[in-house]
């Protein structure tokens, strides 16, 4: 979040230590500036900044060394976990703030910085606005900028909604006086999340033109948590083992990033999506780890709530007793309302309730129901679980008030509904059979339960169409699997799978994935695979001819039925004027002319290519291992189905299964 406001002094007189030191000074600032506000590399913004502080320590750069102490701070509050981390920070603002003016810009800015530092920790937020308002009345761009991303990281909570939307807005505008993109980036982020924890109906939109700026050009921190976002609407729509392709490629960005919260997002992810899997118990094991990683925010205690749950659910009743125990501590109500708050009420009233532990579920009850119209959402609304009358019906059931109950939760499906998601909406629907059961309501219980069998039909997949009521072969196999496509668009090729799809650059290894993904389950020779090849690029006729075919009779047939299919579909899209589907139906036709041009010889006879199958394996696999490479990057969900399901070597396949 910083710039070089005051360069380093120019060294005078003949070069020496002291110039050289500078030098490397001046390029370490530079380095850091860039790596944390432009890219958001937060990793390599935290070396640069560091190293450059020591010189300037050792150099007398007392400006130096409050731009190095600012820089070192990063992006976000709390970057520092560890205890020598957070103390190594504070020293060195505070040593740089015993050397500069107090009246200072720079000095402000730390003060800011150290205030955020403490308020987080402290689940506070008055030292923070405070400085806020000062920064404000000096009319200082940088330092009010500063201070409003860092007072915002500071209210999270839930009773701080309107605040926050406040400060975002304000931060959106004061980015086009510091002009610097990180404050524009920052502002329309912290807008996203405030939409998101507060149950927006218009969040997705917010976060499509964040989108937008990062398509344009990327920023590592805040792409990984728009990354993390994704994780999280997947999570809604149910679509959960793609929601966990997807944790793991956000996991991978936030430590590019060099995101302290990388690995715990993932946990976070990890923890929603197994809940909604009915597979909880299996996180025993990494929760018991989680909850003493130094990595762990102080003031976040999610992790420790669902351990209870887990354990419970695993029959480790002692863990569960314990981990609740130690929650609750003197009072349920000393918790720090961080960004994890909201989850961790949601956890204590599922432990209580498996636990039978009314005392417990009474305190939630209380300390919740303030936020009963807010869904439960996570950190940087990474993770969702649906709405908070969800986490208030269980606590009332746990409480036995089933009227309570049943109120509260038949408000959950309501919003889970207007949230769109439909774990929650089921989740919620089974609690409220529950309790319509606990209150003798065994009718509507009945009822409750033939919608949700109703729902679960409506949610199976129809089958996709090709555009004139027939099935799309595209979609699924002949054994009724979902299997990737790929459909050629000019020089590109649309690689989907499911209801994704993304543009891939024509190449070598998508010539070879096209063939094996319109075959599946079928072994196809490597070496046949590069005869195919040497067809289209004119290979065969410069080499020596022997006995391999370029294209067999069934990969021949399926080409002329395609051209026969397109030829349809060219008079049908120039009939409807539809010149874009005319010119993708027209470049895949002049293709495969060109395919089969190439492939056969006089009276049609195929043209042979020469034998080599151990270099035919090598050349394959390399080039669709490109190829690969090339869709993960576009689209890690694809790309995780197509590396799992096709299979190099001297035979090549793609099993979608």
């Amino acid at each position: 979040m910083n710039n070089v406001d005051a360069p380093v002094r120019d060294a005078s007189g003949p070069a020496g230590p002291d110039a050289k030191r500078l030098d490397e000074l001046r390029t370490l600032l530079d380095e850091g500036t860039r790596a944390v506000v432009d890219d958001g590399d937060l990793r390599t913004g935290r070396d640069r900044f560091g190293r450059a502080y020591r010189i300037a320590e050792s150099v007398g750069e007392e400006r130096s060394m409050a731009v190095a102490a600012l820089g070192f701070g990063g992006l976000w509050v709390h970057e520092h976990r560890t205890v020598a981390g957070s103390v190594l920070l504070e020293s060195q603002i505070r040593r740089a703030l015993d050397l500069l003016d107090p009246q200072s810009s720079l000095a402000l800015r730390l003060r800011i910085r150290l205030a955020g530092e403490g308020d987080y920790r402290n689940s506070d937020n008055t030292a923070v606005l405070a400085l806020l308002k000062q920064a404000r009345a000096q009319q200082n761009p940088m330092a009010r900028a500063e201070a409003l991303s860092l007072a915002h990281h500071c209210l999270v909570g839930p009773e701080h909604a309107a605040l926050r939307r406040e400060l975002a807005a304000e931060l959106v505008a004061e980015s086009f006086r510091t002009s610097r993109r990180s404050d524009l980036l920052m502002g329309l982020l912290w807008q996203t999340v405030d939409m998101f924890l507060d149950g927006d109906p218009h969040a997705e939109r917010c976060l499509v033109e964040l989108r937008g700026l990062l398509a344009e050009r990327d920023h590592l921190a805040v792409g990984f948590v728009v990354s993390a976002m994704e994780v999280m609407l997947a999570v809604r729509a149910g679509r959960l083992d793609e929601a966990e392709v997807l944790a793991r490629a956000c996991t991978e960005r936030g430590i590019a990033a060099g995101d302290v919260n990388a690995t715990v997002w993932q946990a976070a992810q990890l923890v929603t999506i197994r809940w909604y899997q009915g597979r909880v118990v299996e996180l025993v094991p990494l929760l018991s780890e989680l909850i003493n990683s130094p990595t762990l925010s102080a003031v976040d205690d999610h992790a420790l709530a669902a351990l209870a749950v887990a354990a419970v659910t695993a029959g480790d009743r002692r863990k569960a007793v314990s981990a609740l125990a130690t929650l609750c501590g003197r009072d349920l109500g000393d918790l720090p309302r961080s960004s994890s708050w909201m989850v961790t009420m949601h956890g204590v009233a599922e432990a209580a309730y498996l636990l039978d532990d009314t005392a417990t579920a009474a305190r939630v009850y209380e300390l919740l129901s303030p936020y009963g119209h807010l869904p439960i959402v996570g950190s940087l609304a990474v993770a969702c679980f649906g709405s908070a009358h969800h986490a208030l019906g269980v606590a009332a059931l746990a409480m036995g008030d089933v009227d309570r109950a049943v109120t509260h939760l038949r408000d959950a499906v309501r919003q889970n509904l207007a949230l769109a998601h439909w774990p929650a909406v089921t989740a919620s629907s089974e609690r409220l059979a529950v309790a319509l059961e606990r209150a003798g309501r065994q009718a509507e219980a009945h009822a409750v339960r033939q919608e949700m069998a109703v729902a679960a039909g409506e949610a199976a997949p129809a089958p996709e169409t090709d555009g004139h009521g027939g099935a799309d072969p595209r979609g699924e196999d002949g054994q009724g699997q979902p299997t990737a496509f790929c459909t050629r668009l000019g020089r590109k090729w649309r690689v989907g799978f499911g209801e994704r799809s993304v543009l891939v650059e024509h190449s070598v290894g998508m010539l070879h994935l096209v063939v094996l993904i319109a075959n599946p389950r079928q072994e196809i020779r490597a070496v046949d695979l590069v005869a195919g090849l040497a067809a289209l690029d004119g290979v065969a006729e410069r080499t020596a001819l022997s006995g391999q075919p370029l294209l067999d009779r069934m990969a021949t047939q399926e080409y002329r039925d395609r051209l026969a299919r397109l030829r349809t579909e060219l008079d049908e899209f120039e009939a409807a004027d539809d010149q874009e589907r005319t010119a993708a139906a027209q470049a895949e036709h002049d293709w495969l002319m060109s395919q089969l041009a190439g492939a056969t010889g006089l009276s049609g006879r195929a043209r042979r290519f020469p034998e080599g199958e151990e270099r035919s394996r090598v050349a394959v696999s390399k080039a669709i291992r490109r190829a690969l490479d090339r869709i993960a990057a576009a689209d890690p969900v694809i790309g995780e189905h197509l590396r799992h399901a096709v299979h190099t070597g001297l035979r090549c396949s793609y099993w979608p299964t």
